[in-house]
């Protein structure tokens, strides 16, 4: 059973995280870099998230131009997953593929669409960044 943590952007730059297993984990499975996926999946219902990256649990970063779930190594000159110290450097860097799998440990996403309810309202949260009482 796969289990991931969701780190999820607002445009504001403020970045909430969510632990998600179960069922809920199985809405991941096989989307990749660019699809959007339900909130209800991470608890923020009327949200729409779309995927942008995330890491496998060796550590290596999704690349989205690596189809489906598998490893590759690629030869970077900067980007995902490098960067250079000095001009011209490159390496050769194992990265996964853009496909969500029971292999991916963590899932970045930003948010596509806005709820109706404030993502502090459905978590609990009072403006001054405490949780209600």
């Amino acid at each position: 059973m796969a289990d991931f943590q969701v780190i999820v952007g607002d445009d504001d730059g403020t970045t909430y995280s969510f632990e998600v297993d179960g069922q809920d984990a199985n809405r991941f499975i096989g989307r990749s870099i660019g699809e959007t996926v339900d909130g209800d999946a991470v608890g923020l219902p009327g949200y729409e998230l779309e995927i942008t990256g995330g890491s496998d649990k060796a550590g290596r970063p999704m690349h989205s131009e690596v189809s489906g779930d598998r490893t590759k190594q690629l030869l970077s000159t900067g980007g995902i997953g490098f960067k250079p110290t000095v001009e011209g450097e490159r390496k050769r860097i194992t990265v996964r593929g853009a496909e969500v799998s029971d292999e991916t440990r963590q899932i970045n996403a930003k948010i596509a669409s806005q709820g109706d309810e404030s993502i502090e309202s459905i978590l609990g949260e009072n403006e001054d960044g405490g949780e209600d009482e």
